[in-house]
């Protein structure tokens, strides 16, 4: 049996990865009532943006303003430890948070990849996110290559 600090680390990970592509296509029934603050059935883009926050917070484990690669491999090993595997791996999420090349993903970078994930996965446009919204297959976007 995992210690709720392990299991607290897990739950902000699917919360905060929940922006990201892979983890809304493994999106649980669990992981989305914990999104669903007010338990209205829906995910806010407050509700989003409040677990994307924590995670990045808890993903940045050197409290330095930035997630390394190594530290969103961390998270995602965590995350994965004995499920079926996710359709991104970490280090492709991290390439699609990583808007500047630079190594490091910036509290700023992981908002922006969160928000426009969440702007692909709300098909209706309504401002939030269903269940079946969350677990659609949506196409994912990836930054744009630089050559």
């Amino acid at each position: 049996m995992k210690s709720n600090s392990n299991y607290s680390l897990v739950a902000l990970c699917a919360l905060s990865l929940v922006a990201l592509p892979a983890a809304f296509a493994a999106h649980s029934a669990e992981e989305f009532k914990k999104m669903d603050t007010d338990g209205n059935g829906f995910i806010s883009k407050a509700e989003h943006a409040a677990g994307a926050q924590q995670m990045f917070t808890k993903m940045d484990t050197n409290h330095d303003g930035g997630v390394t690669l190594a530290e969103m491999e961390a998270c995602h090993k965590l995350m994965h430890d004995g499920k079926a595997p996710m359709e991104m791996s970490a280090a492709d999420m991290f390439k699609m948070c990583d808007a500047n090349a630079d190594g490091k993903v910036t509290a700023a970078e992981h908002t922006a990849a969160c928000e426009k994930m969440f702007g692909q996965k709300d098909t209706n446009k309504d401002g939030k996110l269903s269940n079946g919204e969350c677990e659609a297959d949506h196409p994912m976007p990836m930054k744009d290559k630089k050559e």
